[in-house]
């Protein structure tokens, strides 16, 4: 007899937060978490990146994560964290308010964005909502994200 979990597909999601909202990326799009520390401001970058810090002798760039949603600006205090990722062979740092833990999601507790919504707000970067001990969880795409504004800095650059 087959187990019921093995057919439930589940994920497992890093839960973080930004502003009183709750969100949940795919830890596959996640390297590493680090404390916020350093950050060096490049002039005349986008106002969603706020610089680049040193990781282990790597120039990282820092994407702040709620200016890049338009969810307003915050300064970071001793809660916040910068996920890192890779995208296309590239190691950013996106930084969240807080990151709250780790979590395993069945995908039968994941429903698609409300077709009201999908319209105003990029589908490409919201996977769906998920449901989880009687919260929600805004599940997105960082990586989609990341690469699409890389793809914008680069025909600006180009321009």
């Amino acid at each position: 007899m087959v187990d019921d979990n093995v057919l439930d597909n589940e994920i497992q999601l890093v839960v973080f937060k930004l502003g009183s909202e709750e969100f949940g990326v795919d830890i596959s799009q996640v390297k590493e978490i680090i404390r916020v520390g350093d950050i060096t401001r490049i002039p005349g970058s986008p106002p969603f990146v706020d610089g680049v810090i040193n990781l282990r002798g790597q120039v990282t760039t820092v994407v702040n994560l709620r200016s890049r949603l338009g969810l307003g600006g915050k300064n970071a205090d001793s809660n916040a964290r910068i996920m890192i990722m890779e995208v296309q062979k590239n190691t950013v740092g996106v930084i969240v308010d807080s990151v709250a833990e780790v979590k395993y999601m069945s995908s039968k507790d994941i429903e698609p964005l409300p077709e009201a919504l999908s319209s105003s707000i990029s589908s490409e970067y919201i996977q769906g909502v998920g449901k989880l001990s009687g919260r929600l969880l805004i599940l997105v795409n960082l990586k989609q994200i990341i690469l699409d504004d890389t793809l914008k800095l680069s025909r600006g650059v180009a321009a």
